[in-house]
C-alpha cells in the first residue's frame, strides 16, 4: 500500500474494496494509509484515496474517514473535491447521522458554488440522491441565483454531469411565466447533444416549464418547432434506444401532439425494425392520424396488414379500425380497406378485421350495415372468443336487418357450454334482442338459452345475466325492451389514452423507467419509500386551471385548538342515531341535493351558493352534488404520498403536528390523535388510534355528524388486523364533501363518532379551513375587480397579523402552496400590496387585500381586508392565514 505506483496502488485498493466487508478488523490497519494518501500532493492519489474510503461499507472506519473527507471537500484541486461530493452521498448511505452531525451537507451546499462545472454536477448529484432516500428534507434549496449557477456550469460539464443538473432543474419552480421561459432558453441548445439520455432530460425540462408558458407567445410556438427535431433524431438510433425514445414520445404525442403532427413519416414502419419497436411506432401513428395525414397512413396500414407477423398484422388491422372511428371523413376508406382485407380470407385477418367492424358500427350507427352480409358469411371461420363474440354482437343488434339471424345464433348455441364467458354472455343477450325483436319466432330459442345459462351454468355473472333477463321478459316486457334495446353511447375515438393526472406524472419522469413502463414509480419500485409524488406546474396564461404540486395540506396549531364539547344535545342525539356501517362514498341520492338546494348552508347571506351571486353554484334539482375529492378515493392514496406520517409532503404545504382528539381515560383505553391534510385536490384525516387497554380492538367504523361544509368519510375505516393491546396504527382516512349540511358554531365544528368491538365513543375537533380551499381559486384580475366591487363594504372584515417574519414574495408563494392566490401585487408609498383569492369546496368564493408594513427590519406586521359574500366565513379564513404564515 505504501508503493509509490499508482497503477500497482489501484490493485492494491480494489483488493481493498472487495475484501474489507469480510474482514472489517483487517480493513481498518488500512486507515493510517488512507488518511496520508489524502495527503499526497498527488491529486489522482488524493481522489483515489477518498473514492476508495467512500466504497469500503464498514461502520467502525466511516469515523475515522471524516476529517481526511472535509480536507478532500475542500481540496485546492476540482478533481479531488469532485470526488469527494461523491463521497459524501456514499457515506451518508452508511450513516446519515454522522454525515448531518460532521455538517456534510452544508459543504456540499457550499459547492453548488463551486467555480468548477463538474464539481457542480456532482455536488447536486450527491444532493439528488441523499434527497431522495429522504423526501421531507428540503437539501436542495433551489433559488433564482443558485439556478443561475446550475445553468452556468449545465454547457460545461460532461454529458452525466449534464443530466444530474437537468434533472435538478426539472423539480424547480419557476415563480413566473418569465422565469420559466428564461430556463428554456438556457436548456434548449441541449436538444442537440450528442447523448439521448441529455435530450430526454432537456425535453422533460422543457415540458414541465412550457406548461407555464401562454400558448399566445411567440417563444411558445417556436419551442414546440425545436422539440421535434431531436426526438426524431433519437429514432435513428439502435433499436433498444429506440424503443426507449418511443415509449418517452408516446407520453408526449399524449400531452402535447402538435409538437409531431408534420413528423408522421418517421414514425412508419421499416421491414428490419424488431416487433417491439414495430408496435409502439404503431400506436403513435394512430395518435398522430388527422384529416391531414389519414391517406398516407391507410396507405401503410394496408401494406402492414400483408405482413408475415402475426402480432404485428392483428395490431395493424385494429389500428386501420382506430382510424375510422378517430378521423370520421377517413371512415368509409377504411371500412372498404377492412373488407378488402375480409376478402383475403387469411384467417386471423378476418377476425380482427370483425373486431374492428363492431367498434366502428358503434361510433356510426346506420351508415356501414351493408356490409354486414360480408361478415356472416365468414361465420364459420371464426375460432377466436373475442371475434365470435363480435360477430354475435352485430347478428343481435341487426337481428331485424339479417333474415336468418335466429339460425346463424342457434348454430353457435350448440356448443353453448365449451364457449368462452365472454361468448356465452354476448350469445344470452344476442338472443333476448333477437326475441325483442321478432317474438313469434324465437319463443324456444330465448327459453333454451335462459335455461342453459341459468340452470346449466357455474358462472354467476352468466346466471346472474340470465336471471335478471328472465324476469324482465316475465314481468315487464316493455321495460325489457327499454332495457336491452336501448340508444348506445358512441364510443370515443381514443379510448386507450392515460389518465390526464398519471400523464402529468409520466411526463415529469420522462427519460426513466417510469416513462417506459408508463407506471408511476410507486408501482415498481420496492417499499415505496422515498418515491416523490411529482405533477406539472399550474398552467398560467390560459383559463385552464391545473392542479397545482404544491398544493397544501394545513392544519391549526395544537395551542390554538379550544375543545370544542357539542353542547346541543339533539346533536349528540344525532350522532348516537348514526348507522356505523361503511360510509358511502358516491354522490348523494337526488332527493338529498334538491333538499341541499333549500337549505341557507351556512344560514344567513350565502346567496352565492345559491347561485345569487357571482361564482356560486346551486344544485339543480335532481342532480347530485359533485364530489369533492379529486383523487381516486381508497386507501391507496395514503401509499401514494405517504401521508400518515407527514413524510413526503409536497413542498410549501404545512400539516399541523397531531393533537389528542379523544383521551384514553373517556373511550375505554382507546386513545385518538390526529389531523387534518389536503394532497393535490383530496383532503385526509390522518389518525393514530391507540390502544391502552387490556383487550384487543376491532370492529372498527366511522361516523362524521352533519356539519358546515358536508365532510364526510369516502371510504370505510380500514384497521386492516385488531388492535393489540399497547399498539398503535396510523391510517389516513380520506374525505369528500358530500355529506349532509348543517351550519355548526364555531363553523369548522367537527363531530365525530367512532365504533370498536367495545362501544361507540364521540368526540368533537376543529378542522382548520385551508384543508377546503381548492386549487381552482384563483380569479382572473378584471373578474377579481368586478366581484370587489359588487361585494357590499358592510362585508369587508379586517384583521391583523403581528410580527410575521416573511417578505411578500415568501408570504405569495407559501400561501399559493395552500391555494390562496396571489392576483396581482403592488407597492403604495413603501408597503407591498397583495390581491388575493381562494375558493371554498362549496363554491364560495373569498377576496383579500394583503398590506405589508415592516415595522422592524426582521418581522413585518400585516393587515388583512377580507370580502366575502358569506362574511361569516371570515374569521376562519384569517385564522387560516395565521396558521400558514406562522408555521
Amino acid at each position: 500500500m505504501q508503493t509509490d505506483n499508482l497503477e500497482l496502488k489501484k490493485l492494491v485498493y480494489l483488493y481493498l474494496m472487495n475484501y474489507a466487508k469480510s474482514q472489517p478488523d483487517m480493513a481498518i490497519m488500512a486507515v493510517n494509509t488512507f488518511v496520508k494518501d489524502c495527503e499526497d500532493p498527488n491529486p489522482l492519489i488524493r481522489a483515489l484515496a477518498v473514492r476508495t474510503m467512500g466504497c469500503i461499507r464498514v461502520d467502525k472506519i466511516t469515523e475515522y474517514l471524516c476529517e481526511p473527507l472535509r480536507k478532500c471537500l475542500k481540496d485546492e484541486d476540482p478533481y479531488v473535491r469532485k470526488t469527494a461530493a461523491v463521497c459524501v452521498a456514499k457515506l451518508h448511505d452508511i450513516n446519515a447521522q454522522l454525515v448531518e452531525d460532521q455538517g456534510f451537507l452544508d459543504t456540499l451546499k457550499d459547492l453548488i458554488s463551486d467555480s468548477n462545472p463538474m464539481v457542480v454536477a456532482n455536488a447536486v448529484a450527491a444532493l439528488s440522491e441523499i434527497a431522495e432516500s429522504h423526501p421531507s428534507s428540503n437539501l436542495l434549496d433551489l433559488n433564482p441565483q443558485s439556478i443561475n449557477k446550475l445553468l452556468t456550469a449545465l454547457n460545461e460539464c460532461t454529458e452525466w454531469g449534464q443530466i444530474f443538473i437537468l434533472d435538478c432543474l426539472a423539480n424547480y419552480m419557476p415563480k413566473d411565466d418569465r422565469e420559466a421561459q428564461s430556463i428554456c432558453e438556457r436548456v434548449t441548445p441541449r436538444l442537440s447533444h450528442a447523448n439521448s439520455a441529455v435530450v430526454l432530460s432537456a425535453v422533460k425540462v422543457l415540458m414541465k416549464f412550457m406548461e407555464m408558458l401562454s400558448k399566445d407567445l411567440d417563444y411558445y410556438g417556436t419551442l414546440l418547432k425545436k422539440l421535434a427535431p431531436p426526438l426524431v433524431t433519437l429514432l435513428s438510433a439502435e433499436p433498444e434506444l429506440q424503443y426507449v425514445a418511443l415509449r418517452n414520445i408516446n407520453l408526449i404525442v399524449q400531452k402535447r401532439p402538435e409538437i409531431l403532427k408534420h413528423e408522421m413519416k418517421v414514425f412508419f414502419v421499416k421491414y428490419n425494425d424488431p416487433i417491439y419497436v414495430k408496435l409502439e411506432k404503431l400506436d403513435i401513428m394512430i395518435r398522430l392520424a388527422s384529416q391531414a395525414n389519414i391517406a398516407q397512413v391507410l396507405a401503410e396500414l394496408k401494406e402492414y396488414a400483408t405482413e408475415v407477423d402475426v402480432d404485428f398484422v392483428r395490431k395493424a388491422v385494429r389500428a386501420i379500425g382506430r382510424c375510422a372511428i378517430k378521423v370520421e371523413q377517413s371512415a368509409e376508406r377504411c371500412v372498404s380497406t377492412l373488407l378488402d382485407l375480409i376478402q383475403t380470407k387469411v384467417n386471423y385477418v378476418v377476425q380482427e378485421a370483425i373486431v374492428v367492424i363492431k367498434d366502428i358500427f358503434r361510433k356510426y350507427p346506420n351508415k356501414y350495415e351493408s356490409v354486414i352480409a360480408t361478415l356472416c358469411e365468414n361465420l364459420d371461420s371464426l375460432d377466436e372468443p373475442e371475434a365470435r363474440a363480435a360477430m354475435i354482437w352485430i347478428v343481435g343488434e341487426y337481428a331485424e336487418r339479417i333474415d336468418n339471424a335466429d339460425e346463424l345464433l342457434e348454430s353457435f348455441l350448440e356448443g353453448f357450454h365449451d364457449e368462452s364467458t365472454q361468448v356465452q354472455l354476448q350469445l344470452l343477450t344476442a338472443i333476448v334482442k333477437l326475441f325483442l325483436k321478432k317474438p313469434t319466432e324465437t319463443q324456444e330459442l330465448v327459453q333454451q338459452v335462459l335455461s342453459l345459462a341459468t340452470q346449466d351454468s357455474d358462472n354467476p355473472d352468466l346466471r346472474d345475466r340470465g336471471y335478471i333477463y328472465w324476469r324482465l321478459l316475465s314481468t315487464d316486457p316493455v321495460a325489457a325492451k327499454e332495457v336491452v334495446l336501448a340508444e348506445k353511447p358512441l364510443i370515443s375515438e381514443e379510448t386507450d389514452l392515460i389518465e390526464p393526472t398519471l400523464l402529468d406524472e409520466l411526463i415529469c419522469h420522462i427519460g426513466t423507467l417510469a416513462s417506459v413502463y408508463h407506471k408511476p414509480p410507486g408501482a415498481f419500485v420496492e417499499g415505496g419509500r422515498g418515491v416523490v409524488h411529482k405533477s406539472l406546474p399550474p398552467r398560467t396564461g390560459s383559463s385552464e386551471s391545473a392542479e397545482s404540486p404544491d398544493t397544501a395540506p394545513a392544519g391549526v396549531p395544537a395551542a390554538d385548538q379550544p375543545s370544542v364539547i357539542p353542547t346541543q344535545g339533539d346533536l349528540l342525539g344525532d350522532l348516537l342515531n348514526l348507522d356505523l356501517g361503511p360510509p358511502v362514498s358516491g354522490p348523494p341520492v337526488a332527493t338529498s341535493s334538491v333538499q341541499m338546494g333549500a337549505v341557507d348552508l351556512l344560514g344567513g347571506g350565502l346567496d352565492s351558493l345559491m347561485g345569487g351571486g357571482s361564482g356560486g353554484f346551486a344544485p339543480a334539482p335532481g342532480t347530485a352534488v359533485p364530489s369533492n375529492t379529486g383523487a381516486p378515493l381508497g386507501s391507496g392514496l395514503g401509499d401514494l404520498f405517504d401521508l400518515t406520517g407527514g413524510v413526503g409532503t409536497l413542498s410549501g404545504s404545512y400539516v399541523a403536528p397531531k393533537t389528542v382528539w379523544l383521551p384514553a381515560m373517556k373511550a375505554k383505553g382507546l386513545e385518538i390523535s390526529g389531523t387534518f391534510s389536503r394532497q393535490v385536490g383530496s383532503i385526509s384525516m390522518d389518525l393514530v388510534l391507540t390502544n391502552k387497554a387490556l383487550q384487543v380492538m376491532s370492529d372498527f367504523a366511522i361516523q362524521f355528524n352533519r356539519n358546515s361544509f358536508g365532510l364526510a368519510p369516502a371510504a370505510p375505516l380500514q384497521v386492516h388486523a385488531p388492535l393489540a393491546p399497547n399498539q398503535s396504527v396510523e391510517i389516513s382516512l380520506p374525505l369528500n364533501t358530500v355529506g349532509s349540511v348543517m351550519k355548526m358554531d364555531p363553523l369548522n365544528n367537527l363531530q365525530v363518532a367512532v365504533k370498536n368491538n367495545i362501544d361507540v365513543f364521540y368526540f368533537s375537533t376543529l378542522y382548520p379551513l385551508h384543508i377546503l380551499f381548492v386549487e381552482d381559486g384563483k380569479m382572473e384580475r378584471q373578474m377579481f375587480l368586478a366581484t370587489w366591487k359588487d361585494i357590499p363594504n358592510e362585508n369587508e372584515t379586517q384583521f391583523q397579523i403581528k410580527d410575521c417574519s416573511l417578505n411578500a414574495d415568501s408570504v405569495s408563494s407559501k400561501l399559493q402552496g395552500s391555494n390562496i392566490f396571489t392576483i396581482a401585487k403592488r407597492n403604495v408609498e413603501g408597503q407591498d400590496m397583495l390581491y388575493q383569492s381562494l375558493k371554498l369546496t362549496n363554491g364560495i368564493w373569498v377576496l383579500a387585500e394583503l398590506r405589508i408594513q415592516p415595522s422592524n427590519p426582521s418581522f413585518t406586521d400585516l393587515e388583512l381586508s377580507l370580502k366575502c359574500r358569506a362574511p361569516e366565513v371570515s374569521q376562519y379564513v384569517y385564522q387560516a392565514y395565521e396558521t400558514i404564515l406562522k408555521n
